[in-house]
């Protein structure tokens, strides 16, 4: 795999007390990538207590990262698998883009509508204050929501297309939820890769 790039100028995003912005084109070779992260990474399907009962997350995941790079999200605590060849390539080309470096990522597959995940900020300790995100995506077009908290406005919405990689940074995790809903329409499989970097 070759992490080939588009030449590609964000949309940013003006958004009170965010950062946000948005590569449409930014791996050339997504189909391509796809299919290896489909088939190269160990995904599995956690389960988290909802209401006392185990309810099974709505998509697949795994976690990848440095060695010290352990996680803690909905009551689930993530020890990393050793970076493979494709993803250590992925981090390399979002990191020199950014100018940033990160030591961890989380992978989610989205094998279909039914797949989701539910409003949310990634605001865990672990990962610091105003901390960036950013995220990859392969394969089928969802559509990711943005909304303020404590305010009843409309979601924004975004559809992530194959190859596209939006970043969240700033005061962004702080003032708003994000999320994939789920839909009833018909839509083939996405992988999403969330770079970011825990506190160690």
């Amino acid at each position: 795999m070759q992490a080939g790039l588009f030449s590609s100028t964000p949309q940013v995003f003006d958004l009170p007390q965010a950062d946000i912005s948005y590569y449409e084109d930014f791996i050339a070779d997504e189909a391509q990538v796809y299919q290896q992260l489909l088939a190269d990474l160990q995904w599995h399907q956690d389960t988290i207590q909802m209401y006392g009962k185990p309810v099974l997350i709505p998509r697949m995941n795994a976690w990848y990262g440095d060695k010290e790079a352990a996680y803690s999200y909905s009551g689930l605590k993530l020890t990393p698998i050793p970076w493979t060849e494709s993803l250590l390539l992925l981090k390399q080309t979002v990191e020199q883009q950014l100018n940033r470096r990160f030591n961890s990522v989380l992978a989610n597959y989205y094998r279909d509508g039914a797949d989701s995940v539910a409003w949310h900020s990634d605001d865990e300790a672990e990962l610091g204050l105003n901390p960036v995100i950013a995220s990859l995506s392969f394969g089928a077009t969802r559509r990711f929501s943005l909304r303020r908290k404590k305010q009843q406005q409309a979601p924004i919405h975004i559809d992530l297309h194959g190859g596209s990689l939006l970043v969240m940074a700033g005061q962004t995790q702080q003032y708003w939820h994000h999320q994939i809903a789920k839909t009833t329409k018909p839509v083939a499989g996405r992988i999403n890769l969330t770079f970011r970097s825990i506190q160690l």
